[in-house]
């Protein structure tokens, strides 16, 4: 088993977090671990202050939400926000993204993955550090149910352009039109972009088969 959720609870009835404490990052996560009731999950990869997930996880309760974060101080936002609104279907980890979704990201086990603003790396130097590269889609292909969907986000046109030459290389994921009710769930990134006159560039991508 790699981790555990905490089961602690507070003296208001609510759980003391929603961050999973690792025991192991050598197996994949057992999902009962994170969350009381199974049901579809959908994945952030990067969940930042988790404006995003907290949001869409109280609007869509019938199903699973697991946040990825790197940084301790960002992930403490869902946190706090997920327990004060007495979120069952939220659960958190610390970790860096390409590892978990490599590694801890039980196969076929993911409904939907969500990308929004991340780093664009914007030297030509520094590009190859980018998350959606072309090795992104064989580990999205991985994770997804058949059926799931990959939605993204940036402000950067440069960096969209290589997500969409990435996906439409990728012969087993159709380009979907991003959900309306999905769209209009912001992240603190996007709102501020927004309110820069900074426009979000936005695609989806449907796997209709499985690849391993």
């Amino acid at each position: 088993m790699a981790g555990t959720r905490s089961n602690l609870i507070t003296e208001h009835g609510t759980r003391s977090t929603l961050l999973h404490e690792f025991r192991t990052i050598l197996q994949p996560l057992t999902l009962a671990d994170h969350f009381p009731t199974p049901q579809p999950l959908e994945v952030e990869l990067g969940c930042g202050d988790g404006s995003f997930i907290v949001e869409w996880a109280q609007r869509n309760p019938g199903r699973n939400f697991l946040g990825v974060e790197r940084l301790l101080g960002r992930i403490r936002k869902p946190d706090k926000r997920g327990r004060r609104a007495g979120l069952t279907n939220l659960s958190l980890v610390r970790i860096e993204i390409g590892y978990f979704l490599e590694y801890l990201l039980p196969p076929a086990s993911a409904d939907a993955i969500h990308v929004y603003f991340p780093d664009p790396w914007p030297k030509v130097k520094h590009a190859r550090h980018r998350l959606i590269s072309e090795r992104f889609t064989a580990l999205a292909r991985r994770a997804l149910k058949p059926g799931g969907v990959v939605h993204l986000r940036t402000d950067h046109v440069d960096y969209f352009a290589q997500m969409l030459a990435v996906f439409r290389a990728d012969a087993a994921f159709t380009e979907v039109e991003t959900p309306a009710d999905l769209a209009a769930v912001t992240t603190d990134f996007e709102r501020e972009f927004n309110a820069r006159g900074i426009p979000t560039n936005r695609s989806s991508w449907r796997i209709m088969e499985r690849g391993f």
